[in-house]
């Protein structure tokens, strides 16, 4: 309020102060008459001035007698003597015109003083946007602060994370009432890592413990404290905490804490002086530092916990590590409920059903799927989203978008539709086989001539030896039809090759799962969250070259066992195969209710 006050007085001060002026101003050229020279000097004759101030080019005056006006001052611009006797007579009114140079000496001085600070603006907005703001600011932390009235997320915004949730319930209670949790001894952990899968909703599960808390949250990402310059990164970390002890009790969350807490001496001989290094030291001396009574609650998020130093995740510094995994059925149904909450759906619709349908996908996913969705059905025209836009909005996902404008010639169709039914075929003859939903000659994605629908039937978290020869089988069917029916192979066999030498390959490598080698392991460990990675055959091996060749062979067996497998399927029913992918070139698709009255009579 004083402030406002000051502000009021001093704008009145200026504003009387102006007013005076210009009043004064104005009733100095109300009272003073400005003459011509030669008026001046019949002035003059008449002896009608006096008082008379002169200057180097103007003469001030008064009037003996004012004229009709009342005016009794003047002033008038002074010419020079010889040529106003000479001007006189001829009875000419005659005045000098001076001209002010005034506002050219001022321009020459400020005009440059202009364009040397239009250059340093510029330069200081460059470095200011490359380096985080100037140079003076150059150690100041990024970190976007939000206050508790801008968090607008809870836990009702997230779903299908009820672990996490109820392991981070307690840091909420904590938060807001601080003093019930020493009332034992306890203390608070100082960190809590959040790891697990990307997608799965680690960043809005911080939000959402800041939303519930009702505290101020630091959101950076670990990428933010290294810049070019020496020092910046570890300044960063110093101003980061700095700040949030100033407005405790709050959160600090870092996300992508990967690529700032990545091991020392992983990168080889980086040294000691290297900058990563110097901010997760710095890192690791603020979590040493800072006292978890103050009320600051430190979060960070990884996909990859496996390549963290040791010391940052030692007890002391993150206490606590909070698996956020892939969601289940009930979760996938529950997140589902969240993000259709946003579109108009159909009333028969079926959120479970679609949960089933959409094994293994993260929440990111599923509300992408909902977006496609409704997409889908604003195509359409629509008045709401139904079933069939959820499933075209899964194949469009899955498979990719349909190409309906690439041809095939006949000869290419016929392959592509027999390679098609020959991998339905054999997923239904085999038992525990993923059920399949879509068979399809319609050309999807990058590459894909035709595509066939697999999704299962309920969460899987284990798979047996046999059930992976299956998939193989199932895998190796699409070949196995090409090579009895038309007794040749093609190049859209190249995928399915590819995905069933990688699960043979795990077998024997991760399993344990080869005869001949028996129950030993001989691949490094792979990252647990960033998905099944195809086998890097440059990674160092820990295997003699005899070991390396029974490996190649082991593959080989497996391979070539599933391959027989589908193709005494597809032999015994080869009819069926036939009249399928004649059906199949029909109607250009074929779902799940036509594919089962087709294969009802398969021979196992």
């Amino acid at each position: 309020m004083k402030s406002n006050k000051y502000f009021n007085f001093t704008y009145v001060f200026f504003a009387l102060l102006a007013i005076f002026f210009l009043r004064q101003y104005w009733l100095e050229n109300q009272a003073v008459e400005t003459l011509a020279y030669s008026d001046f000097l019949t002035q003059l004759k008449q002896e009608n001035v006096s008082d008379l101030v002169i200057s180097e080019g103007k003469i001030r005056g008064k009037f003996k007698n004012p004229k009709d006006d009342k005016k009794s001052l003047f002033i008038t611009n002074k010419v020079d003597t010889p040529l106003a006797q000479e001007l006189g007579q001829y009875k000419v009114k005659f005045t000098q015109e001076i001209q002010s140079h005034f506002f050219s000496n001022i321009l020459a001085w400020v005009l440059p003083l202009m364009i040397f600070w239009g250059i340093w603006a510029y330069m200081g907005r460059k470095m200011s946007s490359g380096a985080g703001g100037g140079l003076l600011s150059v150690g100041k932390s990024k970190a976007k602060v939000y206050i508790e009235t801008d968090i607008k997320t809870t836990f009702a915004d997230v779903a299908g994370v009820d672990e996490a949730k109820e392991e981070l319930q307690e840091i909420i209670n904590f938060l807001k009432d601080p003093k019930s949790y020493g009332i034992l001894g306890a203390r608070m952990p100082k960190g809590i890592l959040l790891v697990g899968p990307p997608g799965t909703g680690k960043t809005l599960l911080a939000k959402a413990v800041a939303g519930e808390a009702e505290v101020p949250f630091f959101s950076i990402n670990g990428s933010e404290f290294v810049e070019l310059f020496v020092g910046v990164g570890a300044a960063r970390v110093r101003d980061l905490f700095e700040q949030a002890k100033s407005k405790a009790p709050c959160i600090v969350f870092i996300d992508e804490l990967d690529s700032l807490g990545r091991a020392r001496g992983a990168q080889g001989m980086s040294g000691g002086h290297d900058e990563k290094e110097q901010t997760l030291n710095q890192l690791l001396a603020e979590l040493d530092g800072f006292d978890s009574k103050t009320g600051v609650i430190f979060l960070a998020a990884t996909n990859r916990p496996e390549i963290l130093d040791p010391a940052l995740l030692r007890a002391g510094r993150f206490d606590r590590q909070v698996l956020v995994d892939k969601p289940d059925r009930m979760g996938r149904k529950e997140i589902l409920g969240v993000h259709c909450k946003k579109i108009k759906l159909s009333p028969d619709i079926s959120l479970e059903e679609v949960a089933g349908l959409t094994p293994g996908f993260t929440g990111a996913d599923l509300a992408n799927l909902v977006n496609e969705a409704a997409l889908v059905a604003t195509r359409n025209k629509s008045k709401n989203v139904g079933m069939s836009d959820f499933t075209s909005a899964i194949e469009r996902i899955v498979a990719g978008l349909e190409k309906k404008n690439r041809l095939l010639n006949p000869t290419e169709r016929r392959v592509v539709a027999h390679h098609e039914m020959g991998h339905a075929l054999v997923a239904f003859a085999l038992p525990g086989s993923d059920k399949v939903h879509k068979v399809s000659i319609i050309p999807r994605g990058i590459g894909s001539l035709g595509y066939t629908i697999q999704r299962p039937t309920e969460d899987r978290y284990l798979m047996t030896k046999e059930e992976l020869k299956n998939k193989m089988s199932v895998l190796l069917g699409g070949r196995a039809a090409e090579e009895i029916v038309f007794n040749h192979f093609s190049t859209g066999a190249a995928d399915d090759l590819s995905k069933a030498t990688d699960i043979a390959r795990g077998m024997v490598l991760r399993y344990g799962m080869s005869e001949e080698l028996g129950p030993i392991t001989f691949e490094e460990n792979r990252s647990q969250f960033l998905g099944e990675m195809r086998w890097n055959r440059f990674q160092s091996q820990n295997y003699s070259d005899a070991t390396a060749l029974k490996i190649d062979t082991a593959v080989r067996k497996l391979v070539e066992e599933a391959s027989e497998n589908a193709k005494s399927i597809i032999a015994k029913n080869q009819k069926i195969l036939i009249t399928g992918a004649s059906k199949l070139l029909d109607k250009e698709t074929l779902n799940q209710s036509e594919l089962k009255m087709l294969f009802q009579n398969l021979i196992y």
